[in-house]
């Protein structure tokens, strides 16, 4: 993803434990997120948080940008209240908070919406290195950057302990990323580059779901001519990003949309489509056409 800011796909019982979707073969359904954070008013965002929902969207999505926002995991535990969908993080940066600090906010939220949490986690947006020396924190070298993720999924999975499962969402890039979600993600999303083009990313889904099938996700920060923000650089290029066929926009017809979808989801295995809240609204007669199929 250009952020500035196989296993069967696994559902959460009410319990929270795991279910398979697929058991019965065929694609796994639609789903799609919205990365809304909170940047108006309470009240403007709580009817922003409710309209979401009312639209026949899964879930409520929340960067991970100091002083942009407030923080992902109490703005989550309160959006959770507003509506009855899925909450998560989109995703948290590593390098930002020691492994057991996220993995114990995690498990909290997991408790707190009664499972309907799910944490994406990576190693942070291009450019994080600034603003880690600015906050005066530690900055890794890149072979040492993967490690703190597994040791956030490990403390996760032991606070979670046999009666629970928190869905890890995994941002990726290379094949140290790639071989790190195969071994721990419920779902993996692939961090595209601005030249990036459909026939390298469907190599890139190819390549992976050889080694484990995941449900995927796809980040798409461009409609039409708008970026969205939180999801893309501003000064990303949306007529660049269509004549190099990249993934990360869509059409801002409806229908041309929705067909777009239905063929990344039977050509390369993408079925969780992730948008930004200026889309919310324009694309709701697109989510209400899929969502569940």
């Amino acid at each position: 993803m250009t952020c500035r800011t196989g296993t069967p796909f696994l559902l959460l019982t009410r319990t929270g434990t795991m279910t398979d979707s697929t058991t019965t073969g065929g694609p796994r359904p639609f789903r799609f997120g919205v990365v809304a954070p909170l940047t108006t008013d309470l009240p403007t965002w709580r009817d922003r948080v409710r309209r979401i929902a009312d639209s026949g969207y899964s879930t409520l999505l929340m960067p991970d940008v100091p002083q942009w926002q407030p923080a992902p995991g109490p703005t989550l535990a309160v959006a959770a209240t507003f509506a009855d969908l899925r909450v998560g993080t989109w995703v948290y940066a590593s390098p930002l908070r020691p492994a057991w600090s996220t993995a114990w906010e995690a498990h909290s939220l997991s408790v707190l919406t009664d499972g309907r949490f799910e944490m994406g986690i990576g190693t942070g947006r291009p450019g994080i290195e600034n603003e880690l020396r600015e906050l005066g924190m530690p900055v890794l070298p890149p072979s040492e950057r993967l490690a703190p993720v597994r040791e956030t999924v490990a403390v996760l999975r032991d606070l979670d302990g046999p009666g629970l499962h928190t869905p890890v969402v995994m941002a990726v890039r290379g094949p140290k990323a790639q071989a790190l979600a195969a071994d721990l993600a419920d779902t993996v999303t692939f961090a595209l580059m601005p030249g990036d083009d459909r026939a390298e990313i469907t190599r890139l889904v190819r390549d992976f779901r050889a080694i484990r099938d995941v449900e995927l996700a796809q980040h798409v920060a461009v409609i039409g001519d708008t970026v969205a923000p939180f999801m893309a650089s501003p000064d990303t290029d949306p007529a660049a990003l269509r004549a190099a066929d990249s993934l990360a926009v869509l059409p801002d017809d409806p229908a041309a949309a929705a067909e777009e979808i239905q063929r990344r989801r039977e050509e390369i295995g993408f079925s969780y489509f992730v948008f930004g809240a200026d889309f919310a609204d324009v694309l709701a007669p697109v989510v209400a056409e899929l969502a569940g199929h």
